[in-house]
């Protein structure tokens, strides 16, 4: 895929239909051609690591995540998140086609500057899906309501010129010949997908298929600038796409690329 980018950037992994990055999106976004992404999938840091405690396989725990989840690096000014939202997402609209969409999740923490960060930014916003978890940790504090959403925000460019695709017949099919609603229930995470390595807010397969279902075809390509464990690249390839992923992490990669290659060459003879 060295047709998609302006200069020569290394490689953590790459193949036909693969290319993983290691560093800052920030930096690497600037090296893909304008224009060239067909849809964006971003799971952003939610701010989330703030020396609280939760709850996870019936023990308390941090819920420090890593130097990742504290961006900008130990910042918890609302300004300077908020900078950071409207930067990234500025620079993926510069690669994202016209008629190319971009789906981002996040929670209370962050998805309020995501949405507002977007309109500034010149998008119009889709879909307000609400994923609610059937099976979520509880809440420790017991001072307010268990936490067990998170929202994904569609979006695509704000012009009268974009004409975004909608699988609308196929989702409807999926939904037993009915109107795929804006709610998604469905459990946290499989360990079965945790086989390689945990990602700490790795997101199920099932949500992924609903977003590269409803808004790819065969071909396309897509990018996750904040790849982690490559979810959304284990199911891009599964539809005949191609991905580019992009994480700072290198442990995270190395989970990405044995999933990856897994999904790759699943039911070949190598």
């Amino acid at each position: 895929m060295k047709e998609l980018y302006s200069k020569k950037i290394p490689l953590y992994y790459k193949s036909d239909e693969i290319n993983l990055v290691e560093g800052d999106m920030l930096d690497i976004i600037k090296s893909i051609k304008r224009e060239s992404i067909d849809v964006i999938f971003a799971d952003p840091p939610y701010f989330l690591s703030n020396d609280g405690i939760t709850c996870k396989s019936g023990k308390m725990v941090s819920v420090n995540k890593g130097e990742w989840d504290r961006i900008p690096p130990g910042s918890n000014d609302v300004n300077e998140k908020h900078k950071f939202n409207r930067r990234w997402i500025r620079m993926c609209k510069r690669v994202l086609k016209q008629n190319g969409t971009i789906w981002i999740s996040g929670t209370l923490h962050n998805i309020y500057s995501i949405g507002m960060a977007l309109e500034q930014e010149g998008f119009k916003i889709i879909n307000n899906i609400t994923w609610q978890k059937t099976n979520p940790p509880p809440n420790l504090a017991c001072r307010c309501f268990t936490h067990s959403t998170e929202t994904i925000l569609w979006a695509k460019k704000n012009s009268k010129k974009t004409k975004h695709l909608f699988n609308y017949k196929l989702m409807k099919d999926k939904n037993n010949g009915k109107q795929m609603k804006d709610v998604w229930q469905g459990s946290l995470t499989k360990k079965t997908e945790k086989i390689e390595g945990v990602h700490p807010t790795q997101k199920p397969e099932y949500l992924l298929e609903n977003i590269i279902a409803s808004s790819t075809e065969p071909g396309y390509i897509i990018l996750d600038p904040f790849c982690g464990s490559g979810t959304s690249g284990v199911v891009a390839i599964r539809h005949g796409c191609r991905y580019i992923g992009i994480d700072s992490c290198s442990d995270y990669l190395e989970i990405a690329k044995k999933r990856l290659e897994k999904e790759l060459y699943a039911g070949k003879n190598i």
